[in-house]
C-alpha cells in the first residue's frame, strides 16, 4: 500500500493513480468514509487523462488509527504532508461532506502554486453547528444524538445513515440502492470509532468562516437542495457568498450522497468546472 507519515508518527495510506505529468485532482472523502467513495469520480477523471490522487482521513480507512489529532487543523496539515510528499502543484482539490471543510482549511491555507481550483461539494462550511452567529443552524442536540447512536451501536447506526438520509433513500418514490448502503457500511467499520466520534465535533462545530474569505482561487460550491445531512441553506450559498471568486450550482432534490446517487451528472459538471 502506498502511505506518508506524519509528523505525529500517523500512516495516511492514498491512492495515487494516472500519468505523473497530468494534472492532479486531489479528492477528501466525508465522514465516516473513506478514499473508496470517490470510485465513480476516481475512474471518470483517469479516463480523462488526469491524475487522481485519494486519500484516507487518519482515523479512517486503511490510514492509521492515532488517539489524538481528528481536528480540522490537523486534518489540513495531514493534506499539506500528502500534497508535499507527491510534490502535487496546480491540483484541483474536491471535497464532499466533512472533506470539504478539510479542503477549505488547507487551500485557506496552502503554499502559492498548490492549488488551481477547489470544489465544494454538499460541504460542512461555513459552520453547521446553530449558534448566536448562525441562528439558522442545526442545534448541537442534533450531533449529540450522532455522538449517543454511535457509541451505542456503532454498526446499527452506520446501516441507518445510509438506508435514510444520507442517500434520500427515506423520501418516497426514492430508487434505493442496497450495495451503496452495504459499500457505505463497509467503509465507515473499517475506521476507528474514536476518530469517528471525535469527528462529529470537527465537522459539526468547525467554523470556516475566515478560510473562505482568505482562498482566492476559482471554488464551484455543489449542494443538493434536498440535503438531510447538510442543510442546502445553511452551507452551500453562504460558503459562495463569502468566497472571492464563488459560484454556487444548485441541483434540485439531489441528496447528500449526490455523488454517488448522480455520478453522470456531477462528474460532467466538475469536468467543465476544471477545463475552464
Amino acid at each position: 500500500m502506498s502511505t506518508v507519515t506524519t509528523p505525529d508518527g500517523t500512516t495516511l495510506f492514498y491512492k495515487d493513480w494516472g500519468p505523473r505529468d497530468a494534472q492532479p485532482i486531489v479528492f477528501h472523502h466525508g465522514w465516516p468514509l473513506s478514499s473508496d467513495d470517490w470510485d465513480a469520480q476516481l475512474l471518470y477523471f483517469l479516463g480523462k487523462g488526469y491524475r487522481v490522487v485519494a486519500h484516507d482521513r487518519r482515523g479512517h480507512g486503511r490510514s492509521g488509527q492515532p488517539a489524538t489529532g481528528h481536528d480540522m487543523d490537523t486534518y489540513a496539515a495531514d493534506v499539506n504532508v500528502l500534497t508535499g510528499a507527491l510534490d502535487l502543484r496546480g491540483a484541483v482539490h474536491i471535497g464532499h461532506s466533512t472533506g470539504g471543510g478539510e479542503v477549505t482549511r488547507y487551500v485557506a491555507q496552502a503554499e502559492p502554486g498548490r492549488v488551481a481550483k477547489a470544489v465544494l461539494v454538499a460541504a460542512v462550511p461555513p459552520v453547521m453547528v446553530k449558534k448566536d452567529s448562525n441562528p439558522e443552524g442545526t442545534p448541537i442536540e442534533v450531533f449529540d444524538g450522532f455522538r449517543a447512536a454511535l457509541a451505542a451501536n456503532r454498526a446499527q447506526f452506520f446501516i441507518d445513515v445510509p438506508t435514510g438520509p444520507f442517500y434520500g433513500f427515506n423520501r418516497p418514490g426514492a430508487e434505493v440502492s442496497q450495495g451503496l448502503i452495504d459499500r457505505w457500511w463497509w467503509q465507515g467499520m473499517m475506521g476507528a470509532t474514536n476518530a469517528h466520534y471525535e469527528c462529529i465535533k470537527a465537522f459539526s462545530e468547525t467554523d470556516f468562516t475566515e478560510d473562505l474569505k482568505k482562498i482566492d482561487v476559482p471554488v464551484l460550491v455543489m449542494h443538493g437542495t434536498d440535503d438531510q445531512v447538510v442543510p442546502y441553506a445553511d452551507s452551500g450559498p453562504k460558503s459562495a457568498e463569502l468566497l472571492r471568486n464563488g459560484r454556487l450550482k444548485s441541483y434540485e432534490g439531489y441528496p447528500h450522497g449526490m455523488l454517488s446517487t448522480h455520478p453522470e451528472v456531477l462528474n460532467a459538471d466538475i469536468l467543465a468546472f476544471v477545463q475552464e
